[in-house]
């Protein structure tokens, strides 16, 4: 047992000395079991000797130890400035650039049969794909049904997505449908502790670049968080223009392709360089191209139920192993995505019948996504016999 503490505070250069964040979260891990008096000792131990080693720790816990030492009253005031620690204290754009190499899941959207938010079914699915270790999760996007949320309701699954990961990996939050409500988004997703703004296509289709430049311009504004463009549906745009939105956004780290036009997609990446990070996203089923062309992370809706598979494409591609790749796509991958293809919308409705016959939280989807219809529903029943392999969800 270590005795009482004579007050020792830190001075700024003790703390620039060993390392600003590092010696702080040392502090976090060694004390988060001692008393208060102990740490008292251990944090004048550490302020006195400095720190040697480095350390990598979550950010997650950073944050829960610096609630220790603030509980404890050991740190008192003094010239000492400290970046404001909080739950949402995120990480910066190039750290979350650095963060995003692997599989980006996009989880569903849990509904009840009445409609409502399922929250708890949301928590669940996440402690499931969280085993799997994605390089991301994207709270309420494409395949979260996004489009049908009240800003409310967003708030709700971004905060339940973020409280459920708890600084293990990124959570990027979806947002869109006009300026105003887009920054709104952003801004309560931040408030919450979201590491990242994924910018999807404004509802006004076929704006002028201009007016589309601005409105990417409006959510950079909004954050200092990064941000990811979604190119999809109508937002294809020319090499030059994706140049003139790097450069108005600082924040803008990653571009995510929704097209899957790889001859354009390839133009864009020549021509802007490694000024953004760039990514498949249009679907499990592209990874063969994207990785033909170096891309190395892509984002999948098959990880919102079967996680394994999602690792499996991405090891294999980026391995170079297009035999074992195309046996995937084959035996699993175009099958499914054949039939998510023969309605619009099915790309969700899909993914969530899925996940209801495997026992996952999932439930209906909101109009004016169709259901699947009887026979389809039996379809993809035999069609989930095969991928026993690489289901591991435990009722």
């Amino acid at each position: 047992m270590l005795g009482e503490a004579e007050p020792v505070f830190a001075t700024e250069a003790t703390v620039e000395r060993c390392g600003r964040e590092t010696e702080l979260l040392r502090y976090c891990l060694e004390t988060r079991m001692l008393t208060k008096n102990e740490l008292g000792a251990t944090v004048a131990k550490y302020v006195k000797e400095g720190c040697e080693d480095d350390l990598t720790v979550s950010r997650r816990e950073f944050i829960d130890g610096m609630g220790v030492l603030a509980a404890s009253s050991i740190i008192a005031p003094s010239p000492l400035r400290f970046r404001p620690v909080r739950v949402g204290e995120q990480m910066k754009p190039e750290e979350l650039r650095a963060r995003l190499r692997g599989v980006i899941a996009f989880p569903v959207t849990p509904l009840k049969p009445d409609l409502s938010l399922d929250i708890p079914g949301l928590r669940k699915n996440l402690q499931h794909l969280l085993k799997h270790a994605p390089a991301a999760i994207v709270a309420a996007g494409g395949t979260g049904e996004m489009y049908s949320l009240t800003p409310a309701e967003h708030l709700e699954v971004v905060k339940a997505t973020v409280e459920e990961v708890h600084g293990q990996i990124p959570v990027i939050a979806s947002t869109g449908f006009n300026w105003r409500i887009a920054v709104e988004l952003t801004q309560q997703s931040e408030q919450v502790g979201a590491d990242a703004i994924l910018a999807l296509p404004p509802y006004y289709p076929n704006a002028d670049e201009q007016g589309l430049a601005e409105y990417y311009a409006a959510i950079g504004r909004a954050t200092p968080l990064g941000m990811l463009v979604y190119s999809r549906d109508w937002v294809n745009p020319e090499p030059a223009w994706v140049e003139h939105l790097a450069a108005k956004i600082p924040t803008l780290v990653c571009w995510k392709d929704g097209q899957g036009d790889l001859r354009r997609y390839e133009r864009i990446m020549n021509r802007v360089g490694d000024r953004l990070y760039w990514i498949g996203g249009a679907g499990d089923d592209s990874v063969p191209g994207y990785y033909s062309i170096g891309i190395r992370t892509y984002t999948s809706s098959i990880a919102t139920f079967a996680p394994k598979l999602s690792l499996k494409l991405h090891e294999v591609a980026a391995a170079g192993d297009s035999s074992s790749l195309m046996q995937l796509m084959n035996t699993y991958v175009i099958p499914l995505y054949e039939l998510r293809a023969r309605r619009k919308g099915y790309e969700v409705s899909v993914m969530k019948e899925a996940m209801n016959l495997i026992g996952m939280a999932a439930g209906p989807v909101r109009p004016p996504l169709p259901s699947l219809r009887p026979e389809e529903v039996r379809e993809l029943q035999v069609m989930l016999e095969r991928w026993k392999p690489f289901l591991s969800y435990q009722t």
